[in-house]
């Protein structure tokens, strides 16, 4: 298993945006491309309140390669995006890691 960790700092006033677009429409594409999220997670105290970090689980980085291009050119996520910056951008930032649990991990 390969864990993909990605953060996003949103513009100011927009995690608003950001939280609706992934609960009302982009799980429900990862659902059906069969992307899998380990969890999501929102600064409670720390340097920025502008943060939303989660995880995605793959089998390997060519599962990864594959579904995550099916996903960036779907129809549906391309007007989910484009319809969720109506009232203008939502992203700062993106970073992305790849992970590997190590021996001793309780995610083996």
């Amino acid at each position: 298993m390969i864990y993909e960790l990605r953060t996003y700092r949103t513009l100011p006033d927009r995690m608003p945006a950001l939280l609706k677009r992934f609960e009302t429409r982009t799980l429900k594409i990862w659902q059906r491309l069969g992307i899998r999220q380990l969890g999501f997670w929102r600064t409670t105290v720390g340097p920025s309140h502008l943060e939303l970090v989660y995880i995605l689980v793959w089998e390997s980085l060519a599962e990864r390669e594959r579904l995550w291009g099916s996903f960036v050119a779907d129809p549906e996520w391309l007007e989910a995006a484009a319809a969720s910056e109506v009232d203008g951008p939502i992203l700062a930032n993106i970073s992305s890691s790849f992970m590997s649990p190590t021996s001793f991990s309780a995610l083996q």
